[in-house]
């Protein structure tokens, strides 16, 4: 999977195009998060490949403690793997293709979320992934077995650009398809597969799920933003009444000091002054 268009691979600022990334001609230059999951995932793969497979399981080191591998709920609960199933990769063209993708598109959705944002979806796409993939196996609908690849992340990050990108075009083998076309023929071939129960039918799963995941996390930005909104609100308002209630038992304290002196006080109101105070000369170093 590769990306093309006559005017992109460069983005330029949203300024001079008016409403969204274009690109020029080129190379992506690579975003901090995108370059380090790259080289994660290429240094795992070689480390990978210097293990031998251990004898009775047909494993590599690697694989025996990091893939995904839901034969019993020992291996469930290991729940570290959802995250490190995503590094490991079965093979040069398994890595190359997930690695093309994360390399063309990953950039792009860096630079609109940022790298936080970016690194939580990526990862959340493949945890998604595996989870579908094990609730399939724990059902009886699928059968076991080791589970590894980036896949499920990078159809993820496909399927976002796609909804945000929609003038992206990328390769399928030699043939260039709009980035959207891409995403329903993926999305399309991994239902099929998983439900039809055919080759590499766990591999599909976690597609179809990063998939979802991708649809669903984008469509519901605005959402999610308006509700940390009203929430941070919420609790500005909060801060501000509790504010308000501190200012006024000050000054009720105060009034009590200057009319009966500090003696008068009590334990509790004695506490309040000395947290006034601290607070006061806090503000005042600032």
């Amino acid at each position: 999977m590769g990306l093309y268009d006559r005017d992109y691979t460069q983005e330029k600022s949203d300024s001079e195009s008016g409403y969204a990334p274009q690109m020029r001609l080129g190379f992506p230059s690579l975003t901090p998060v995108v370059k380090w999951l790259l080289i994660i995932n290429v240094a795992v793969f070689l480390i990978n490949t210097i293990f031998s497979s251990q004898e009775g399981t047909g494993m590599t080191f690697l694989q025996t403690y990091f893939a995904l591998y839901p034969i019993s709920l020992f291996y469930i609960a290991q729940i570290w793997r959802l995250i490190t199933y995503q590094f490991l990769h079965d093979g040069f063209s398994h890595i190359l293709f997930n690695m093309l993708g994360l390399f063309f598109l990953g950039p792009s959705l860096e630079r609109q979320w940022g790298g936080k944002k970016f690194i939580t979806f990526y990862l959340s796409c493949g945890v998604a992934g595996g989870l579908f993939y094990i609730l399939l196996v724990t059902a009886g609908f699928l059968p076991a077995g080791l589970m590894v690849g980036a896949s499920g992340a990078i159809l993820g990050v496909l399927t976002a650009c796609a909804i945000l990108f929609p003038h992206f075009v990328v390769f399928i083998v030699i043939f260039p398809v709009p980035i959207r076309v891409a995403a329903v023929i993926f999305m399309a071939i991994a239902f099929y597969t998983v439900f039809s129960k055919g080759a590499n039918a766990g591999g599909e799963a976690c597609h179809f799920a990063g998939i979802a995941v991708g649809v669903i996390y984008v469509l519901s930005d605005s959402w999610r933003n308006a509700l940390k909104l009203r929430f941070k609100a919420s609790r500005w308002e909060k801060y501000i009444e509790s504010e308000r209630r501190l200012r006024l038992e000050l000054d009720r304290i105060l009034k009590k000091v200057h009319d009966n002196g500090i003696h008068s006080l009590t334990t509790s109101e004695k506490r309040i002054l000395k947290k006034a105070t601290q607070f006061e000369q806090e503000r005042l170093r600032k």
